[in-house]
This record gives structure tokens, sequence and C-alpha cells, in this order.
């Protein structure tokens, strides 16, 4: 009896450059068939859907970050995050210790949680936006020059961001305002009905 480790079987051989593959095979990245002709290089494994757009969670993350304001909201938790964690760096570089500490904490946790509101409700993103500029200025005298400026700045821009942020507007329909008059659409001129006097 042998304590050798099994060991695999050989993965069989991948076709060199110049090469065709093997009759049977179809390959995707744009070599030769044993028939003569060339496979199109294909991205994506997999036929597209019928309207042609790729499908995956990089596409729907995508498509779902395109209706909120996710710049606003990354913004706002980065400000948040070191407006809460700068209170708890080492004794030489905080500016203010004890319980002002504990009030850059809580507005560190407040921005942190309208960052969520914003990302997550974006129909709530002006009363989260208002309240992430609220919290990012009084951020300044309660938690160490605001994180030292910089939580401050971001939770500042990423509020005003949320607030600015605007939902896309659905395509509009053909035609709209430059659209071409038919003849039936011609406007008549008004008749003009002189005073009687030629």
């Amino acid at each position: 009896m042998s304590t050798d480790p099994p060991t695999d079987p050989p993965a069989p051989p991948r076709p060199t450059a110049g090469t065709a593959p093997a009759a049977g095979t179809a390959p995707t990245d744009g070599t030769a068939l044993a028939d003569g002709t060339v496979a199109a290089a294909s991205p994506l494994p997999g036929p597209l859907p019928a309207d042609g757009r790729p499908r995956g969670a990089r596409a729907a993350f995508r498509h779902w970050r395109r209706t909120r304001p996710f710049w606003a909201a990354v913004w706002t938790g980065i400000g948040g995050f070191v407006i809460f964690f700068l209170p708890m760096a080492p004794l030489g570089k905080i500016l203010q210790v004890g319980v002002g500490g504990i009030a850059g904490m809580a507005g560190g946790v407040v921005l942190m949680a309208m960052a969520l509101l914003i990302l997550l409700l974006p129909s709530q993103r002006h009363t989260a936006g208002v309240l992430a500029v609220i919290a990012g200025v009084a951020s300044f005298p309660l938690s160490n020059l605001g994180g030292l400026f910089v939580g401050m700045v971001l939770s500042v821009l990423g509020g005003s961001m949320a607030f600015a942020w605007l939902p896309e507007k659905p395509a509009k329909r053909a035609g709209g305002l430059l659209r071409r008059r038919t003849a039936a659409e011609t406007p008549v001129p008004p008749v003009s009905i002189g005073s009687g006097s030629a």
C-alpha cells in the first residue's frame, strides 16, 4: 500500500497560436475551427439577450447605482467614517478628549446613517442631504476640527451632492417640440375682417 497522495490526471493540451483546435470543439477566442472558419471572440459566456445588452452582476449594479445618488452617499459615508474614528486616534493626534470625543463619534454615526439613507431611499435625499451638511459643519467644533477638515469637507460635499441629485429622466418621445407638422396640422392664418372702407 502506498502513502503517496493521488495525482490529478493531466490536463488536455491547449492549442498553440496558429494551430487549429481538435475537431468537435468550439473555441470562442477567435481561433480557426477544423473546417477552416474562424470563431468570433465572445467576451461573455453564453448568448446575449434579445436586446443586445449584456446581463450580469456588474451591469445590474451599474443600473442600480445610476438610479440613486451613489457618489453622494459614498462621500458622506467616508466623511462620517473619518469623523467617527478620529477620536479613537492616539492622544498625540487628538485635539479634544472626553465628552467632546463622544459628540464627535455621535456626529460620525449620524453621517454614516445619512449615507445609508441617501443610498437606500433616494426619495429622501433632500432631508438626508441637509442633515449631512448640518452634521458635517457641526463636526468642526465638536470633533477635532471636523475630522481634521477631511471629514467635514467630504460630508458637506456628499450632502450637497445628494441635495442636488436628480433622477434620470425617461427617454423622450420621438418628435417633441421640433417635430414636423403634417398638412392637416398646419395652422390656418387668421382672416382679417376689415372695417368696410376701401
